[in-house]
């Protein structure tokens, strides 16, 4: 598997209410995907807020055996993939 960083801009802002509850749109279409045989895993995110503490969007790091996959389980889950790039090596002394 091969490790993505996705950012996930949103048009509006948003609650922590409805960020858990993309949260769980995102559980269940991982759930799906792996049942289908798809080798996808979410490891952590992180959250952006403005400065009134709403949710303006995430990076996200997966591991998944592909872009497409990635690409699929931002469709089913309905949730923006603004941008998906391959995490790359550590930069040195930084671990």
């Amino acid at each position: 598997m091969n490790d993505y960083l996705i950012l996930r801009e949103l048009d509006e802002p948003i609650s922590r209410d409805d960020l858990h509850g993309a949260a769980e749109n995102s559980g269940e279409a991982l759930e799906a995907l792996r049942s289908e045989g798809v080798d996808i895993k979410w490891v952590d995110s992180e959250v952006l807020t403005n400065d009134d503490g709403e949710v303006t969007g995430t990076f996200c790091h997966y591991q998944a055996e592909s872009e497409d996959a990635v690409r699929e389980h931002a469709d089913r889950a309905g949730l923006p993939a603004t941008r998906i790039d391959r995490q790359g090596e550590p930069l040195a002394g930084e671990e």
